[in-house]
């Protein structure tokens, strides 16, 4: 049974919020819905950016519709008289997702993906529960949309870990002439399957994206998001005419007020703003928004890429065999240990799907429900490519420029979705050939494409051992037809060495 402890009395002395809200397009049919209750006007906030929020929500749940039941307090009551703090939060802190009953409890924390229920707890853990039970798919995926120059628009699916270049390649600006990208979606993507494929949904009304290391270099799409304001920020420094900065975005001004609110120079130790501090802004106000992410039917999806981060092993870009072989890159999604304090350098950081803190139940039937979807999809299903921006040369520079210069990666996707372009076929499965790689424009040694594509069958050797430990650590439910998948990649592999 549950208990309310800690959420007894846990508001006294705050204004108690109720938020109705609608997951996606208000337009939909069928849509899904919510109710926070909460004491944090950050939050409320929030959630109008984050979600359609308000009296049309609530009109679609009406008398006695369903709707997921969301409960959050910063726990911290207040007596008669007592003065509130700048950050109400308690140091006992819980999350508890009842996928059973679709309801979120959260305690203790006033921020971000805490707080505010409609983003990972909903969309992705109660959402993952949700899809399984209804036949559809709740992934931790950006959605673009991508026009040819001939004027044939595309819909790219992709799932990157954390610090794996997912925002900016959601709001990517293509450096091949032509090519135009917008975004449908920068985190999440609701997939389902219709008559001729499978098409998604991204179920958020903004962005909630890390500040620092955006900047107009790195991100030139986000920064003009948030340009014309209306824009929550947390967690970030304040400039001495109101303005805010944070590491990467340009010059340290002289003196700052840092995050703790304390004062800051360029000469201080501490960063100026929270490493995961963020920026919370409507995808209306992105100028390379795509109408379609207001469309409730949402885009036909052509390919869906994973992405770790690794600076070996993994090349440039790779087609799957096939849908189950993809389910089985997918489900060994990851990236090398970048620092001591993660564990052991050069080991796996392992993160299935991108979703590893975000499957709602257990992780080999959702690999089951995946392989499921293929079944049912058959060939309705996407394409599925594994790419890696990240790989590094003997001297350990990177041997792609990524950022705007993925868009040539993406081109090759779509030649292969078209069936214009040959590959080799590796351990890895249909690897694209550095000469296929559009480098028009760009001043770029092909022998650097050459190495970042190059698949060594003993680096695959070498990760085999992990990767079948992590397949067993994920327990008896792993479908058989993944365990099929990587024992013909250990074949390919040993074949190769």
């Amino acid at each position: 049974g549950r208990d309310d402890r800690g959420f007894r009395g846990s508001m006294k002395g705050r204004t108690m919020y109720v938020v109705p809200f609608c997951m996606g397009p208000i337009s939909d049919p069928d849509p899904k819905l919510g109710v926070q209750l909460t004491d944090s006007a950050y939050v409320v906030l929030s959630m109008r950016i984050m979600t359609r929020m308000g009296q049309q929500a609530l009109d679609k749940i009406g008398e006695n519709g369903d709707f997921v039941h969301a409960l959050h307090s910063v726990g911290a009551p207040l007596e008669p008289g007592q003065e509130d703090v700048a950050w109400p939060c308690n140091d006992k802190k819980y999350i508890t997702q009842f996928p059973a009953t679709k309801e979120i409890w959260s305690y203790g924390s006033g921020y971000g993906g805490n707080a505010i229920l409609a983003k990972k707890c909903y969309a992705l853990r109660i959402a993952s529960v949700m899809a399984k039970e209804e036949g559809w798919m709740a992934e931790h995926m950006l959605i673009l949309k991508l026009t040819n120059p001939e004027g044939k628009k595309y819909h790219i699916a992709a799932a990157f870990p954390s610090a794996c270049g997912k925002t900016n390649l959601a709001m990517i600006t293509p450096t091949i002439p032509g090519w135009k990208a917008e975004v449908v979606g920068d985190d999440i993507a609701w997939m389902k399957l219709r008559e001729d494929g499978l098409y998604a949904v991204n179920p958020e009304n903004g962005f909630f994206g890390v500040a620092p290391g955006t900047n107009y270099d790195s991100n030139p799409i986000a920064m003009k998001t948030m340009e014309p304001g209306n824009t929550l920020f947390t967690n970030v420094a304040l400039t001495d005419d109101g303005d805010v900065w944070w590491e990467e975005m340009g010059e340290a001004p002289e003196h700052l007020i840092d995050w703790h609110g304390n004062d800051w120079t360029p000469a201080s130790t501490t960063k100026a703003a929270h490493p995961n501090s963020r920026y919370c802004v409507p995808i209306t106000q992105c100028p390379s928004a795509a109408p379609e992410f207001d469309d409730w039917k949402g885009v036909k999806i052509d390919a869906i890429l994973f992405g770790g981060r690794r600076a070996d092993t993994v090349p440039l870009v790779t087609q799957a065999f096939d849908w189950n072989h993809g389910t089985m890159i997918g489900a060994l999604l990851s990236s090398g240990q970048t620092a001591a304090a993660e564990g052991k350098v050069g080991a796996l950081r392992h993160d299935p799907m991108a979703m590893l803190p975000f499957m709602g139940y257990n992780a080999g039937d959702y690999l089951q429900h995946w392989i499921d979807m293929g079944e049912k999809g058959g060939d309705r299903m996407p394409a599925i490519f594994l790419v890696n921006w990240f790989r590094r040369g003997e001297d350990r520079r990177f041997l792609w420029p990524g950022f705007g210069e993925n868009s040539r990666v993406l081109k090759w996707i779509v030649d292969r979705i078209e069936g214009n372009v040959d590959a080799v076929e590796t351990v890895v499965g249909h690897t694209a050939r550095p000469e296929d790689i559009d480098l028009t424009g760009l001043d770029f040694d092909i022998e650097d494409v050459r190495e970042a594509l190059a698949v060594n069958p003993a680096d695959w050797a070498g990760d085999m051992e992990d990767n079948k430990e992590y397949l067993t650590f994920l327990g008896s439910r792993v479908p058989s037809e993944v365990w099929d998948q990587f024992s013909a990649l250990k074949q390919r592999v040993e074949s190769a060495s």
